[in-house]
């Protein structure tokens, strides 16, 4: 089975003074579904950025999807982020665009042409129940509502992984269940590779897992 995240060795800081994540050795396959866990300040955010080239390892080795970020020039990182889906806790989305225009950019960035693009946006606000809201700006919706964007924002360009750092860390339980939804859909149904920052995992996914736990620097997977 095909590796998109390799790491050995790998060890993250910002600054030299102290490792965050120190000599960790783990890996991800092509489709798994993959819980990283550990109390507040641990790294697991740390971790998650280095996974799409927001920072360089400080020393070991980090592959993702092919790409060798501790080497990862302008060219080779916007191309590994042309294939990551991001869902952030704090949504990041652009508020004086549209909603439609906010899940449209990563296709835009790929190139899609805009017919394309507004068929596959149509689609996703479909998806994730949000079609009444067209033509609305993101501080003209809920919380919930923002994250749903989010979320088909990450999935508009059928990204081989996906990335999510405490996606339902501030949502309502309906949003929270629809996220989980979308999430085990994208790796079930488009066999995405999916990995999630949590303090929580729920008890009623319907996906196999992978856990990894992180403490005091050291990264284990707990079977």
């Amino acid at each position: 089975m095909d590796k998109v995240i390799l790491a050995q060795e790998l060890s993250l800081a910002y600054s030299t003074d102290e490792s965050i994540i120190s000599k960790a050795n783990f890996s991800v396959n092509s489709g798994d579904f993959v819980f990283i866990t550990g109390a507040s300040g641990s790294g697991k955010s740390t971790l998650l950025k280095s996974f799409f080239g927001a920072l360089k390892p400080e020393s070991g080795s980090l592959i993702v999807g092919g790409v060798e970020v501790n080497k990862i020039t302008n060219a080779k990182l916007g191309f590994l982020r042309r294939h990551i889906g991001i869902v952030f806790q704090d949504y990041k989305l652009v508020k004086e665009w549209t909603i439609e225009k906010n899940v449209a950019l990563p296709l835009i960035i790929n190139g899609y042409a805009k017919d394309v693009s507004d068929i596959q946006v149509e689609k996703l606000l479909n998806h994730v129940k949000l079609s009444h809201k067209v033509g609305k700006y993101p501080p003209e919706l809920s919380g919930g509502e923002q994250q749903r964007v989010a979320m088909a924002r990450a999935l508009a360009h059928n990204p081989i992984l996906i990335l999510a750092d405490e996606p339902t860390g501030n949502l309502d339980n309906y949003s929270s269940k629809l996220i989980w939804n979308l999430l085990e859909g994208a790796n079930s149904q488009l066999k995405a590779t999916v990995l999630v920052v949590t303090h929580h995992i729920p008890d009623d996914l319907s996906v196999d897992y992978k856990h990894f736990n992180i403490e005091h620097g050291s990264i284990y997977e707990i079977c």
